[in-house]
């Protein structure tokens, strides 16, 4: 182990959130270094990344729903798992690379954020891909565990402390205390399913087929879960149904938040299920300490409104709370020799 520490000068060890939308990557004492999306153009048919490899984050997700026949713009997780083990690797092995460095002798310790729900399989998978991609030595910490040590909950206090982290493909819902999760829920219905609900809707409605980049659009600029200020508009542009021809129309956040109920409603549910399954004594503590939300639906206006009115507790968003569970794992990384014990990691049969 000494040794492996020793071997630390030559490489730079790097915590990673590991996001079905966007991955994000820390550095022990610099913080967040690298935020792009999860995605990789390869030539369609095969698996090889374009532009010598180089087709990965942001300039790939610029392709996305823009490719000609020859081209693919994947995303390679898939409710916060692997659902494309090569492209995976290729991702990953290119983010690795930009971090550590071309010259660096030794591969990173990589700790990776999963979510509470995967299977061992899923486990694997991740492992198996960080290890190819040049990872040394790689560490998995559950993401509700990151989300609350990123967000500054005092996690390993005896007193409960509730994360409600809203990512891409996943919801982490997780009551902690004393350094472990006391009782959780991982639930596969996040910002991917609200971008869903807004494409369905503007078909349904409008008989106009829109992008997921487009979705994702209207979502950010007038999506809300509860009515907040005064009704806006935002004109959608999309391909007719019918015609087959370029189209644009006006759309409201009233109907989008009509639209999002679904998906939020699953999400509240998973919320509350969780709650009912909470220790008396912890549940007690939780009408002072309240919850705490954390991810990028967290940003969804509105959002904090319809928990603290489901629960009846206190609600507030974690300051940027999209880099709450990178944040943790950089946390994870400063106390890596104490903590991993803690941790599974590729050392474990998972």
């Amino acid at each position: 182990m000494a040794f492996d520490s020793f071997l630390g000068w030559f490489s730079v060890d790097m915590g990673i959130d590991l996001g079905t939308c966007n991955t994000l990557v820390c550095v022990r004492g610099e913080g967040i270094v690298l935020n792009e999306p999860s995605v990789v153009a390869v030539k369609r048919g095969t698996n090889r990344v374009l532009n010598n490899g180089q087709a990965v984050g942001w300039s790939a997700k610029e392709m996305l729903g823009k490719t000609p026949g020859s081209i693919s713009a994947i995303r390679p997780l898939k409710d916060g798992v692997i659902s494309d083990f090569e492209i995976t690797e290729a991702m990953l092995s290119y983010f690795i690379r930009k971090v550590n460095g071309k010259s660096r002798i030794f591969g990173p310790r990589v700790v990776i954020a999963i979510p509470s729900g995967i299977t061992a399989v899923e486990k694997r998978a991740v492992l198996d891909s960080a290890e190819r991609a040049g990872a040394r030595r790689v560490y998995l910490v559950e993401e509700p565990m990151a989300a609350g040590i990123g967000a500054g909950l005092p996690i390993v206090e005896p007193t409960a402390s509730m994360i409600v982290d809203i990512g891409g493909g996943t919801t982490e819902v997780a009551i902690m205390s004393l350094a472990d999760i006391a009782t959780c829920e991982s639930v596969r219905v996040a910002g991917d399913d609200m971008d869903e609900a807004i494409i369905n809707h503007m078909k349904k409605t409008y008989n106009l087929t829109v992008g997921e980049q487009t979705a994702e659009r209207i979502k950010i600029e007038i999506g809300s879960a509860a009515p907040v200020g005064e009704a806006t508009t935002m004109d959608v542009r999309g391909r007719d149904n019918i015609s087959g021809l370029p189209r644009k129309t006006v759309v409201t956040s009233d109907e989008i938040r009509e639209a999002l109920q679904e998906p939020i409603g699953q999400i509240i549910e998973a919320v509350t299920r969780t709650l009912e399954r909470a220790e008396p004594e912890l549940a007690a503590d939780l009408v002072d300490n309240g919850i705490t939300l954390a991810g990028g639906g967290a940003l969804l206006r509105g959002m904090d409104v319809v928990l603290a009115n489901a629960t009846g507790l206190d609600v507030k968003v974690a300051d940027d709370p999209l880099t709450c569970v990178a944040r943790g794992t950089a946390i994870y990384l400063e106390n890596l020799e104490e903590w991993k014990s803690t941790m599974e990691s590729d050392l474990d049969e998972v």
